[in-house]
């Protein structure tokens, strides 16, 4: 299942804005993946649990719309040279992704409502490969998680009976590409528990 997808949602918040300013800074700086997605994380932490409906809020009322069918992708900034995306997922109860990973580094945080996350290992014995679950996750508001690849496979789902909104920053720009998932995996996926 891809997102619905809007491009370039409405207008931005002042508080969006400003966060944008913060990954800025520290994607400028020029690091490694997994230390730029880890210092994105840090920065978008404080953004998360601010009363959506104040007058601080991170996104729009329209950002924060959902479809029907399929979690909805708002893409809420790209920067020109591509350098990364924000991106709010909006979802309804059950919606989930495919399992799979993703074209850059990635950080993730929810701003409202709770996200489960399975993780998984691709295992191969040189001729075919498997999925191993690794860690299920459940993340309220205010969780953040950063990661980059390889290792970063997963499925997402909105297990709760409420929608649930999280902020995606991805190291690529996802307006141009359309998503932010390198592969989706259907292979077999064995469960550890």
């Amino acid at each position: 299942m891809t997102p619905s997808a809007t491009v370039g949602s409405d207008r931005l918040t002042g508080r969006m804005t400003a966060l944008i300013g913060e990954i800025r800074a520290v994607v400028d700086r020029g690091l490694p993946p997994e230390l730029t997605a880890y210092l994105v994380g840090e920065r978008l932490a404080p953004h998360l649990l601010v009363d959506p409906n104040g007058p601080d809020a991170l996104l729009t009322p329209a950002q924060c719309e959902g479809d029907p069918t399929r979690y909805r992708q708002h893409v809420l900034h790209a920067e020109e040279d591509g350098g990364f995306s924000v991106v709010a997922l909006v979802w309804l109860p059950g919606q989930l992704t495919p399992i799979h990973d993703h074209v850059s580094w990635c950080v993730a945080g929810v701003h409202q409502g709770q996200e489960s996350e399975t993780r998984y290992r691709l295992v191969s014995d040189g001729r075919t490969a498997r999925l191993v679950e690794t860690e299920h996750v459940a993340g309220p508001a205010g969780t953040v998680a950063a990661f980059a690849p390889p290792g970063d496979i997963h499925l997402v789902r909105n297990a709760c009976s409420t929608t649930a909104i999280s902020i995606h920053v991805y190291g690529a720009d996802v307006s141009r590409l359309g998503t932010s998932i390198r592969r989706v995996y259907r292979l077999p996926a064995d469960q550890q528990r």
